[in-house]
């Protein structure tokens, strides 16, 4: 992933992730559990049904020390079963 966080962030800093994926109640602990291992912490994972119920967007606010911890979070995020896309 050749990305630009380097150049835009000072790390450490608060990330916002948020996750859109399918509603499903097993959602947002998948993607506490995808940070943990990662970036161990206390996530509190804000969650939003879409219009019609069928996605929920999981916003996750994650310390993240370096460029390359943010990519592999983006990369680790979207390979869950459950996730369409990573913003």
């Amino acid at each position: 992933m050749n990305t630009k966080f380097d150049e835009l962030l000072d790390f450490p800093c608060r990330f916002p992730f948020k996750i859109l994926g399918l509603a499903d109640e097993r959602l947002p602990d998948m993607v506490v559990e995808v940070l943990q291992r990662h970036v161990p912490g206390d996530y509190s994972p804000q969650v939003r049904p879409s219009s019609k119920g069928t996605y929920h967007a999981v916003t996750v606010q994650v310390t993240v020390t370096s460029k390359e911890q943010v990519e592999l979070l983006y990369q680790k995020l979207g390979e869950l079963d459950l996730v369409k896309y990573v913003l």
